[in-house]
């Protein structure tokens, strides 16, 4: 119980916050879903973890295929993005690349709240172009932070 304490607390409440508001103004653009979900240090390859969390968190059941998850090991800084079948086929890899630079630039300088914000306005931008908001669009996913165990 311990680690999942102090991988929660990795952010501050406000900080939570601003994350899950980060989340809410990106999606109003578009109707793509994002999910930020941090996690201890793991043992298998960070994308393919990811792959794995992506699945769990039930983001490949969005009603357009559209869900992004932006994953971090927080205690190696590890970052992976996950897009749904939709996603990569309309904007292929050179969009996770443009995603990954964002977050870890701010990473690097230990702005960790700023680098997850930073990722998701991207997101929100490039999704918007693609898979604008529609009219029946509900959020499908939570727009909260979500946390491995």
């Amino acid at each position: 119980m311990r680690e999942r304490i102090a991988i929660e607390e990795w952010l501050r409440p406000d900080e939570h916050n601003r994350v899950r508001e980060a989340v809410r103004m990106a999606e109003k653009g578009t109707s793509g879903e994002i999910r930020v979900h941090l996690d201890l240090a793991i043992l298998d390859d960070v994308l393919d973890h990811a792959a794995y969390v992506f699945h769990e968190l039930g983001m490949d059941r969005t009603r357009e295929r559209n869900g992004v998850l932006l994953y971090v090991s927080v205690p190696g800084r590890k970052v992976a993005v996950v897009g749904d079948t939709a996603i990569h086929a309309q904007l292929g890899d050179a969009f996770w690349k443009d995603v990954l630079e964002e977050v870890l630039a701010h990473f690097r300088h230990d702005r960790f709240c700023d680098g997850l914000c930073a990722g998701v306005a991207v997101l929100g931008e490039k999704l918007k172009k693609h898979f604008p908001h529609r009219a029946d669009d509900r959020n499908e996913l939570s727009d909260e932070i979500s946390f491995g165990t």
